[in-house]
């Protein structure tokens, strides 16, 4: 047992065997060794799950609505509002999926569980399809509706798909942070490939989403449900049977228990401690304790830092704690670790930034929405094969991986030698920061795409899709400034709430990105119901009227730019003000607000 203590020391074991230093262990629960575990082979088997992972998951979403109208007899607005709310609950389910990982489960057991679920839910989806609800056989395509169903058969209908939201939603925050934590930040070329892994996950993400989009989108676009959704079921069996074989060579960091309990803690014992005189440089007189005793299985310790003096009450040592520690115990709602008191402190310091990241979310959401009614008004013939609109988001995807490799084969490096650094580009919150101002062109060049499409449209038009002689292709460029942004902000996004969560709150840090993509769907909808109720005073027919060539959808283009100027100018003092983690024994460490300058 020598040897494992050795290891936990950060040095070598028996034989040479380097173990990680970040405290990450193997299958058993011993010291993790590196050249056995982790690295590049765990993290490829991450990347090819969640790319087939994804391609099950957008099989089924990408045309829910229209499986709706065609298949169940749904209006429009039904299931519009059916479809956001199965997209809202996914999301919900992520910070359920990154409860459960952080404090109990360990990401490893939460990523098979969920998988398992949704690998459950898209088979009872193709079953009840297959046997029920494509009824007669060939119906569900544009000209072919459906016939009536039992109240058991929408049941199983609905059942299945709140499965697959459950299962999709309590995987997808823990797999990116399980990927990430194949790679040890402690070791400097490891800590570089950690980096590089958030790229190809994302780039992962939207391969598979293409193919599902395209490949699979056309087969349930002409009524072959079935086929499609049997196609995302195999998807989603063939993830989980490769994150299983993967299972010997993974890190993992334990549990840490309940976060709530311990911001709890935190909270009152501040507040029972209120009317103490702190000492201003008091900082030898708040309770630390040794990392072997430390009650948070294995994570690193956090180093103090100023601000939020209130909290720091909750680690002062009184005379009553005092006595607590001579008769063997310790009262955890009177008195809390500083690695505790830090927590929380990382929390309240990452939410303006998380807030900041909202607005970016409403943009991108428009490129499933209005981005595809402009393009459906427009010219979307090229000699007799029609273009679908919503398959013009491929171009936001193949920016995304031109983008991924121009950024980390051009100008991180570019931006290394410049800045003299010789380890790193842009730090996350200078990226994401880049990503909004990509963002605020593309909402501008949106808008001027629009104002030229009026110019050639047809306003007496009752039916106005390719009422407008402008291509389509008009909007390629906005779809390939926000997949340039996305690169900028989402992967950035997720590196900075990745590093910036203490040990024991990675999986929510990732969930905090998902929950800011749904804010931006609720903030989206609400943005638009007010332009509509404003813009249709007097009798207008408003800025975004069901015939685009009556409203004025570039003024609402141009409304996302601005919003979106003003909340760069708040994210920019939001960065610079932010304060970042400090581990102790992590090396290299830089505060963000010094690094971040725009």
């Amino acid at each position: 047992m020598a040897c494992l203590e050795v290891c936990k020391e950060g040095k070598f074991k028996e034989g040479r065997e380097e173990c990680t230093l970040d405290g990450t262990v193997d299958w058993h629960g011993r010291p993790a060794i590196k050249d056995k575990s982790g690295q590049w082979f765990a993290g490829i088997i991450i990347l090819f799950n969640q790319g087939l992972a994804t391609l099950a998951f957008f099989g089924v979403g990408v045309n829910l609505v229209l499986f709706l109208t065609r298949v169940l007899q749904q209006s429009n607005a039904d299931a519009a509002n059916n479809v956001s709310k199965w997209t809202g609950t996914v999301y919900i389910f992520s910070l359920v999926g990154a409860f459960l990982s952080d404090s109990y489960w360990g990401r490893y057991k939460t990523c098979a569980i969920f998988q398992v679920i949704f690998v459950i839910g898209l088979v009872i989806l193709s079953l009840s399809s297959y046997l029920f609800l494509i009824r007669p056989k060939g119906c569900g395509n544009e000209l072919t509706p459906c016939g009536s169903h039992s109240s058991m058969e929408v049941s199983l209908f609905y059942l299945s798909i709140y499965l697959i939201a459950l299962g999709n939603g309590g995987y997808q925050p823990n797999i990116a942070t399980f990927g990430a934590d194949q790679f040890d930040e402690e070791d400097p070329r490891e800590g570089h490939s950690k980096v590089a892994f958030f790229s190809y996950f994302y780039l992962a993400l939207n391969l598979g989403s293409l193919f599902s989009n395209t490949i699979l989108g056309y087969f349930e676009d002409e009524g072959i449900w079935a086929l499609g959704f049997w196609a995302s079921a195999g998807s989603a069996f063939a993830a989980l049977v490769l994150f299983l074989l993967g299972t010997s060579r993974y890190r993992h960091f334990k549990p840490s228990g309940n976060p709530l309990s311990r911001f709890c803690q935190v909270i009152v014992a501040a507040m029972k401690k209120c009317r103490f005189e702190m000492p201003r440089d008091g900082e030898e007189e708040l309770y630390n304790v040794h990392a072997k005793d430390c009650s948070m299985n294995g994570s690193r310790k956090i180093l103090h830092t100023d601000g939020f003096k209130f909290l720091d009450r909750a680690a002062f040592i009184t005379s009553r704690d005092i006595d607590d520690q001579k008769k063997g115990c310790r009262n955890p709602w009177h008195l809390c670790p500083i690695t505790q008191v830090e927590e929380v402190k990382c929390i309240l310091r990452l939410l303006p930034i998380w807030l900041c990241t909202i607005i970016y979310s409403v943009v991108f959401t428009q490129m499933a929405s209005l981005f595809v009614e402009q393009g459906a008004a427009m010219k979307t013939t090229v000699s007799n094969f029609k273009i679908p609109p919503a398959s013009m988001s491929s171009f936001d995807i193949v920016s995304v991986a031109f983008f991924i490799f121009l950024y980390r084969r051009v100008l991180d490096p570019l931006v290394s030698r410049v800045k003299k650094t010789g380890s790193r580009g842009l730090t996350e919150l200078q990226r994401m920061g880049v990503g909004l101002v990509i963002a605020i062109v593309a909402m501008i060049s949106a808008g001027l795409v629009e104002c030229h499409r009026l110019k050639y449209a047809r306003k007496d038009c009752t039916h106005c899709e390719g009422s407008s002689s402008l291509s389509i292709f008009w909007q390629v460029p906005q779809y390939a400034l926000i997949g340039a942004s996305e690169v900028f902000m989402y992967v950035g996004q997720l590196e900075f709430f990745n590093a910036q969560t203490p040990d024991g709150l990675k999986s929510f840090g990732s969930a905090l990105c998902m929950t800011s993509i749904s804010l931006g769907n609720y903030v989206s909808s609400l943005l638009v119901t007010m332009v509509m109720k404003i813009s249709t005073e007097d009798h207008m027919p408003g800025w975004i009227p069901g015939n685009l060539n009556k409203g004025h959808l570039d003024r609402f283009y141009f409304l996302l730019a601005a919003l979106t100027t003003i909340d760069l100018v708040v994210y920019m003092t939001c960065a610079r003000w932010y304060k970042s983690i400090q581990l102790e024994g992590k090396r290299d460490l830089t505060d963000q607000e010094d690094n971040f300058r725009v």
